[in-house]
């Protein structure tokens, strides 16, 4: 629902500059990565949509951000209608909060923390942008891109002032600019629970074994994606090469951290090396944190899966993580959703294949971005026929609800089994 409006609001004449009116497709592609906090993009943002349209554009990425359930209870609780003991149960879901108590001041905890960040993220960038734009634009400027970026949305408006998807390339080497940035989708991609934990810490003197997980993975996959990346594009000349060294190592912080959802870029995607474009591909699957704002098969799913190898190649029957034994469920929950994704990316991959003229590690590029929700592009995107972007639009939806949820939707409650099989075995390896 969130989404057709969006699109019918896209397709207005008020929504887009004069003589750049949207089709229906792109209108709904528009709406459809928003809602879903992608950043793919048909049209560029800043110069195709009017202010009208570009609001649009940064209520359905607030909306998506926070979560469809958490703003529904949040219009509910303004009506003071009660929250039923279903609902309660599909937000503790959402939320992956591990009990039903405790869930209506977690909502209002979570609406508090997105508007405290979104308005100091506003405020640094709007000091930074005054600087280069006239005060009220700053202020425009800094209140969208921080609402955007904190959301891992990837939509900027710097089109309008450097050229058509020009993304950040000019703060490419202004430190401030990259570390506000980064520090918004850090703060999206790691999600509520462990914002609240991290907050609650002085008082508990204690943080969750979820919030042990996200951090610490989190930070290798950062500091390892910034390594690979920086040693691979040191020589480029389209990319890090001309930079200083403390530039570069910005730059490859930058697209390491917001790779995993947050689909901006300071300098060049399509200019890669392909080995470069490939790792990216990488740190888009594997996303944020679960109950962010981000996508991906998400940050403890692949902890897990990396902790199920040691465990095995260690002889060990658990998998544990500071001192604590994940349950079976969960390994065979993280294994499914693995390959829910993997299924999806590479069939939709290969449709696209059969449909487009174009290579398949940038149709396998777009395809990844799309279903973690990341927003990088090369490009390929503004030039896909229309049922190659329908198909991107059904890919970012089941990317922000992730493909384990539809599963659960189309399956009947389970039984309890009333026998068991006998054991049988199968030669691996």
């Amino acid at each position: 629902m969130v989404i057709t409006l969006g699109a019918f609001l896209l397709s207005l004449a008020p929504a887009t500059a004069e003589g750049h009116r949207l089709d229906l497709i792109d209108a709904f592609f528009t709406a459809t990565s928003a809602a879903c906090v992608t950043g793919l993009a048909v049209v560029d943002t800043g110069t195709h949509f009017t202010v009208f349209g570009q609001i649009v554009v940064l209520l359905l990425v607030q909306i998506g951000g926070l979560g469809f359930t958490t703003v529904g209870t949040l219009i509910s609780l303004a009506f003071n209608r009660r929250i039923s003991l279903r609902e309660r149960l599909v937000l503790q879901e959402s939320l992956n909060h591990h009990q039903i108590g405790g869930l209506m001041p977690l909502i209002l905890r979570v609406m508090a923390y997105s508007l405290t960040i979104e308005a100091a993220g506003a405020l640094l960038l709007f000091a930074r942008f005054a600087r280069d734009m006239p005060l009220g634009q700053a202020l425009y400027f800094g209140v969208f891109h921080s609402i955007s970026i904190f959301n891992n949305g990837g939509f900027d408006l710097f089109g309008r002032i450097h050229g058509p998807f020009s993304g950040l390339a000019e703060y490419a080497g202004d430190p401030f600019v990259n570390l506000v940035v980064m520090l918004l989708i850090f703060l999206g991609g790691i999600g509520f629970i462990v914002i609240a934990d991290l907050l609650g810490y002085k008082q508990n003197r204690r943080l969750s074994l979820h919030t042990k997980v996200v951090l610490t993975m989190s930070g290798i996959l950062t500091v390892v994606g910034a390594v690979i990346l920086l040693l691979i594009e040191a020589n480029n000349p389209h990319t890090l090469g001309p930079m200083n060294w403390m530039d570069r190592i910005f730059a490859s912080l930058f697209h390491s951290v917001s790779s995993r959802s947050g689909g901006v870029s300071t300098v060049s995607v399509v200019d890669m090396e392909q080995s470069s474009q490939f790792l990216l591909i990488l740190l888009m699957f594997i996303g944020a944190a679960p109950g962010s704002t981000g996508g991906g098969i998400k940050v403890t799913v692949f902890a897990i899966l990396l902790g199920a190898i040691y465990a095995m190649m260690r002889g060990k029957q658990d998998i544990v993580f500071f001192r604590q034994r994940l349950p079976k469920a969960s390994i065979i929950k993280a294994i499914t959703q693995t390959w829910l994704a993997m299924f999806l990316v590479i069939s939709v991959a290969m449709a696209l294949s059969a449909l487009e003229d174009v290579t398949f590690l940038n149709l396998l590029f777009e395809t990844t971005s799309a279903f973690a929700t990341a927003g990088l592009s090369l490009d390929v995107t503004p030039k896909l026929t229309e049922i190659s972007k329908v198909l991107l639009c059904a890919v970012m939806f089941l990317g922000r609800i992730g493909p384990l949820t539809l599963a659960y939707a189309f399956t009947s409650r389970s039984k309890k089994e009333l026998l068991k099989y006998p054991e049988g075995k199968i030669i691996i390896g």
